[in-house]
C-alpha cells in the first residue's frame, strides 16, 4: 500500500494531467452538436463533385422555407376571421333613431306624409347595415376574406369581408340611400341624426380568429413527395439545381437524425472522442517535446486547455443562437492570450487545433476553418509588444481586414457575383475585432487567477518608481546604480539572441533587492571606506553575501513579485563561489577548506534569460575593477568570466548555445568599451 501511494505521489503530475485530459476531451464532445456529419458537401448553382449518389434508405422531401413561407401567406388570404356580433345594439340603435328623430323633425313644415316616409326610409337603412354587421374599426382585410360572425362562441352566419360596413362610409352610403330627393338641409339633419344613432355591432375575436390560423397552418405538410431505396438521387458533374438540393439537404437532415437516434449512438460518440482526444494529445505531445518547462507546470497546461474549451463552448453557445453570428466570436483572442503568456509557436499551435475542433460544428467548415487560420497567422504575425496599446489596435485592424478580403473572396467564388453580398457580415467582423481588443483585460484577470505573467505586467515592474524598487534606490544606491547598468546590458543581450528582452530587464532590475537588508556589506554600498566584513570571519563574510539571494527571494515573495521574476533572484549566482572570501581562507588555513560552505545554493540558470542575467551581472560588477581600460583588456575581462562560468557548468541547465553564448560576449564587449571609453580633457 505504501509503496502504491509512493508512486501515486511521485507521478502526481502526470496523472493531474491524464484527469485534465479526459475532462476535457469529455467536455468538449458534450458540446457538439448531437448528430452524425453528413459525410458529402455540396453547394447550390455547383456540380457534384462525388460519384453517383443513390438514396441509402427511403425518406421524404423536405419542403424549403420558401416554400412553406408561400403556402403559409396561402392560408392567411383564405383563413377564416371571427367577429363577435352584438344582438342588441340594432334595437337599441332603432330606438335611438326613433327618439332623435321626432326631436329634430317634430316641428318641421314638411309634410306629415313626407315626414313618415323619411322616417320609413332611415327605419330601412338601419335594417340593412345591421343585416350584415357594422365594424367597431377599420381592418387591413382582403375583401373577398372569410367572415364569421359569432354570439358567445357560437356561430351566426358566415359572409365575406367585403359584405361587412365600416362606419368610415356612413357618410357616402346615407347621401346615396337618401338621394336628391330631399333638400339639403333635410339631408344634413339626417346625416347627424345617423352619426348619433349608428354604433359598431361587430368586434374582432382575436383568439378563434388566431386558434383558426394556427390549425390551418399545422396542416401544412413539411414534405413534398419522396425518394426510394437506391433511387439515383444525383449523378458525378450534375449541377445541383433546386430540386436536387432540395433533396441534398433532405437526405443530410434525414441521414444525421438517424444516425444520432438509432443503434448508431455510441459509436458517434466514440468517434466523436477519438478525434477529439487525438487533438488534444497533439497538444500535449507539442509540449513535451517542444515546451517542456510548460508541460511539467500543471498551472501553465490547465491554462491552455482551459482557454481552448472557452473557445469551444462561446462559438457553441453562438451557434445554438443563430448560426449567422459564427463571426462575432472574437478566436483570435487564443493565440493572443498565449503568445502574451508564452510564445508565438505555442499559440498558432494551439489556435489551429481549436480551429480544427470547431469544424465539427460549425456550418461552412472548410469555410470557417480557412478564415479562421489565416486571421491567426496573422495574429502571430503582426502582434508584437503586446504592452503598447498602439501596437494592439494596429494589429486588430490588420486581422479584421483580413477576415474581411477572405470572406469577399470566398463570397465571389460560391456566388460568381458581388451585387447579393451580404454587407451585415463585414459588420460581425468589425464587431468581432473590437471583441478582440478584451484581451488586455483578459490578460490581466488570468495573470491574477493562474498566478501567470505577460509583458504587460512587466512593463509595469521595470517602472524604477515602484515601491519596492524606491526602497532599493534609497537603501542600496549603489546596488541600484548596478542593478540599472546590469538591466541595460542584460536588455541588448536579449535582443540579440531573440530572448525575451522585456523580462530578462526586470529580472535585472529586481536580481539584488535582497542587499537592502545589510547595504554595507557590499562595496558598491560602501561610501565612506569602512568596511563591515573587516571585523568578520571569512565563512561569516561569504554568509552574509550568500543570504543577499535568500534574503532577496524573501522580499520578492512579500512583495508579490511574479515567479518568472523571482527565477532570476534564485539563479544569478547559480551554484559558484564567494570566490574573494573562499581564496582569502584558503590562504590562511593548512587544511582543506570546504567549498559548499563558500558556494551560493543555486539553482543553476535555466533559461536563455537567466544565463544572460549571471554573464552581465558578473561582468558588470567585475568592471569596477578594471584600471585603464584599453579594448584588449576588456576583450580578455569579458572572455575570462564568461569562460569560467562555463567551465563550472553553470549553463548546463539552459537553453543556451555556444552561438548564442559568443554573441552575448560581443555585446558585452561593445558596451563596456563605450562605458569606459577615453574622453578628451577640456582646459580649466
Amino acid at each position: 500500500m505504501n509503496a502504491l501511494l509512493n508512486k501515486w505521489y511521485k507521478n502526481h503530475a502526470l496523472v493531474y494531467k491524464i484527469l485534465l485530459f479526459l475532462v476535457t476531451t469529455l467536455f468538449i464532445v458534450y458540446l457538439f452538436p448531437k448528430t452524425g456529419k453528413f459525410r458529402y458537401s455540396f453547394e447550390k448553382g455547383k456540380p457534384w463533385q462525388s460519384e453517383n449518389l443513390y438514396a441509402p434508405f427511403n425518406f421524404a422531401i423536405k419542403k424549403g422555407s420558401d416554400e412553406i413561407s408561400i403556402e403559409e401567406e396561402a392560408i392567411k388570404k383564405v383563413s377564416p376571421v371571427f367577429f363577435e356580433l352584438d344582438q342588441d345594439v340594432k334595437e337599441n340603435v332603432q330606438n335611438n333613431y326613433s327618439t332623435s328623430f321626432n326631436e329634430k323633425f317634430a316641428d318641421s313644415l314638411i309634410a306629415n306624409n313626407n315626414t313618415i316616409k323619411l322616417y320609413q326610409r332611415g327605419i330601412s337603412l338601419i335594417d340593412r347595415l345591421y343585416d350584415e354587421g357594422v365594424l367597431d374599426s377599420q381592418y387591413p382585410y382582403n375583401k373577398e376574406r372569410p367572415v364569421v360572425l359569432v354570439t358567445d362562441n357560437k356561430i351566426q352566419r358566415s359572409l365575406l369581408f367585403n359584405d361587412l360596413f365600416e362606419i368610415s362610409s356612413l357618410r357616402p352610403t346615407i347621401e346615396m340611400h337618401f338621394g336628391s330627393e330631399v333638400s339639403a338641409n333635410v339631408k344634413n339633419k339626417i346625416i347627424s341624426l345617423f352619426f348619433d344613432v349608428i354604433k359598431p355591432n361587430l368586434s374582432l375575436n382575436d383568439n378563434l380568429t388566431e386558434k383558426a390560423l394556427q390549425e390551418e397552418l399545422q396542416k401544412i405538410s413539411p414534405t413534398r413527395g419522396s425518394i426510394e431505396k437506391d433511387q439515383l438521387i444525383i449523378s458525378k458533374g450534375q449541377v445541383v439545381e433546386d430540386e436536387q438540393f432540395a433533396i441534398l439537404n433532405s437526405l443530410k437532415s434525414e441521414y444525421e437524425s438517424q444516425v444520432w437516434n438509432t443503434a448508431n449512438y455510441n459509436w458517434v460518440l466514440v468517434a466523436y472522442t477519438l478525434l477529439v482526444a487525438l487533438a488534444l494529445l497533439m497538444l500535449l505531445l507539442f509540449l513535451r517535446k517542444y515546451r517542456i518547462e510548460v508541460f511539467l507546470n500543471n498551472t501553465k497546461v490547465t491554462f491552455i486547455f482551459f482557454n481552448i474549451a472557452l473557445m469551444v463552448v462561446l462559438t457553441t453557445l453562438v451557434i445554438n443562437y443563430n448560426s449567422q453570428y459564427i463571426y462575432i466570436v472574437p478566436l483570435c483572442v487564443l493565440p493572443l492570450v498565449l503568445k502574451a503568456f508564452f510564445d508565438a509557436r505555442l499559440g498558432l499551435f494551439a489556435h489551429v487545433l481549436t480551429v480544427l475542433l470547431l469544424g465539427f460544428i460549425v456550418p461552412n467548415s472548410y469555410e470557417y476553418m480557412f478564415l479562421q487560420i489565416i486571421a491567426g497567422i496573422v495574429t502571430i504575425l503582426t502582434v508584437s509588444e503586446l504592452y503598447k496599446r498602439a501596437n494592439l489596435f494596429i494589429s486588430v485592424g490588420q486581422i479584421t481586414f483580413i477576415y474581411i478580403i477572405a470572406y469577399f473572396a470566398f463570397f465571389v467564388i460560391h456566388e460568381g457575383q458581388v451585387s447579393n453580398i451580404k454587407w451585415e457580415t463585414f459588420g460581425l467582423f468589425i464587431l468581432c475585432g473590437l471583441a478582440t481588443l478584451f484581451v488586455q483585460p483578459l490578460i490581466y484577470i488570468y495573470e491574477k487567477i493562474f498566478g501567470l505573467v505577460s509583458d504587460v505586467s512587466l512593463l509595469e515592474l521595470s517602472d524604477t518608481n515602484t515601491k519596492l524598487l524606491k526602497e532599493l534606490s534609497n537603501r542600496a544606491p549603489g546596488t541600484f546604480h548596478h542593478s540599472l547598468n546590469v538591466a541595460n546590458l542584460a536588455e541588448a543581450s536579449a535582443n540579440e539572441i531573440g530572448a525575451n528582452a522585456m523580462l530578462v530587464r526586470v529580472g535585472a532590475l529586481y536580481h539584488d533587492i535582497g542587499k537592502m537588508l545589510n547595504p554595507t556589506y557590499f562595496t558598491e554600498n560602501q561610501s565612506n571606506g569602512v568596511n563591515p566584513h573587516d571585523e568578520l570571519s571569512n565563512s561569516e563574510s561569504a554568509k552574509v553575501i550568500i543570504d543577499h539571494v535568500i534574503n532577496g527571494v524573501e522580499i520578492a515573495k512579500k512583495n508579490n513579485l511574479p515567479d518568472r521574476v523571482i527565477d532570476f533572484i534564485r539563479t544569478h549566482h547559480g551554484t559558484s563561489l564567494v570566490y574573494y572570501f573562499y581564496m582569502k581562507e584558503k590562504s590562511l588555513s593548512e587544511e582543506e577548506i570546504d567549498s559548499k560552505e563558500f558556494s551560493y545554493p543555486g539553482p543553476k540558470p535555466f533559461s536563455k534569460e537567466t544565463a544572460i542575467l549571471m554573464m552581465c551581472d558578473s561582468v558588470e560588477a567585475a568592471s569596477k575593477s578594471l584600471k585603464e581600460p584599453t579594448s584588449t583588456k576588456i576583450n580578455d575581462f569579458v572572455e575570462n568570466i564568461v569562460n569560467k562560468q562555463m567551465e563550472t557548468g553553470q549553463f548546463l541547465n539552459a537553453n543556451i548555445t555556444f552561438k548564442e553564448i559568443q554573441a552575448i560576449k560581443k555585446v558585452l564587449k561593445h558596451k563596456l568599451a563605450n562605458i569606459y571609453h577615453l574622453r578628451i580633457e577640456y582646459p580649466e
